[in-house]
């Protein structure tokens, strides 16, 4: 151990030698990288334009589309650089930058998710109640909480990882992610592994408990209630359900990739399910709700001028 090296530089080494190939992919990812700042950027600005969206259930949309372009912004440029670029080192202090981008934008992604899971549940169970509990001083409050609560864990998880000697440099990755860095590390480890374990438990408890309860609630009050209730519901419900459910698939592939061996998978399909819940989420969830929630739609159309005149 004493003659040991420890590297300060990282190899990302899933992008290998794709020769010419690598202007396509560039291209794609450029295009992919637009259209996900042009639909999230739009939808913002329409929900911040449009008083008749100045309701908690798109603030806490607009909190979501803010926080897929600030994960958007700590993946895209990178991929873009490396994938044109002859070597793919990456420094230790910018491998820490792009976890920390990377991690809070997921942790405050489940937050976001679970807040908007809240605002149904008592919009569509208690909905005489609603307005005197989503007050804008809860509102801010849930969204600040979802922020600083995944940068102050995120700035704990790179503290711990910043003091680690590390005796291998190779990742086999697109972009630095935390456990692949920990694993190269030659120094004890269980305090990751504690804090890491740690966050996920609560995490867990706190997001996506909370989530299947509220919705668990709200199907049984549908069960027992009008046709346009139940409509609404739907309407409202089912963009959210599909976005949890994308992102959360898209996680548990990357955490379950990270411990076993995954080697089987062609390279190609094992990246783009690695990103997969980077990717998907910004570039689909304006999309679906832009399209299922009638208001933003036609929010939408009216900021685009494209309402047919009459």
């Amino acid at each position: 151990m004493g003659n040991s090296t420890h590297f300060k530089i990282f190899r990302l080494a899933a992008y290998g030698d794709i020769g010419q190939l690598k202007y396509f992919y560039f291209a794609v990812v450029t295009v992919l990288y637009f259209v996900i700042i042009l639909a999230n950027a739009l939808v913002i600005g329409v929900i911040c334009i449009e008083r008749s969206l100045h309701e908690p259930m798109y603030l806490f949309l607009c909190a979501l589309f803010v926080n897929q372009l600030y994960g958007s912004t700590g993946l895209f440029p990178a991929l873009m650089f490396y994938l044109l670029s002859d070597t793919h080192d990456i420094s230790l202090l910018y491998c820490s930058l792009q976890i920390y981008v990377l991690y809070s934008c997921a942790l405050t992604e489940f937050s976001n998710l679970a807040i908007i899971s809240y605002d149904r549940y008592i919009s569509i169970c208690y909905p005489l109640r609603y307005n005197n509990i989503m007050t804008p001083k809860i509102i801010c409050g849930l969204i600040l909480l979802s922020w600083l609560t995944s940068f102050f864990i995120n700035a704990v998880n790179i503290s711990l990882s910043l003091r680690l000697k590390f005796c291998g440099n190779v990742l086999d990755r697109l972009y630095c992610d935390n456990y692949s860095v920990v694993k190269l590390a030659c120094s004890n480890t269980m305090l990751n592994n504690v804090w890491g374990l740690l966050v996920t438990a609560v995490y867990v408890s706190c997001t996506i408990f909370p989530t299947i309860y509220s919705y668990v609630r709200i199907l049984q009050i549908c069960l027992n209630s009008s046709k346009e209730t139940k409509q609404k519901a739907f309407n409202t419900c089912t963009p959210h359900i599909a976005s949890m459910l994308n992102f959360l698939f898209g996680c548990l592939f990357v955490i379950l990739q990270g411990r076993y061996e995954t080697a089987d998978l062609p390279p190609i399909l094992r990246n783009i399910l690695f990103v997969n819940f980077l990717i998907c989420p910004p570039l689909f969830n304006p999309l679906m709700y832009g399209v299922r929630m009638v208001k933003i739609r036609h929010a939408c159309k009216k900021v685009l001028g494209l309402n047919p005149k009459t």
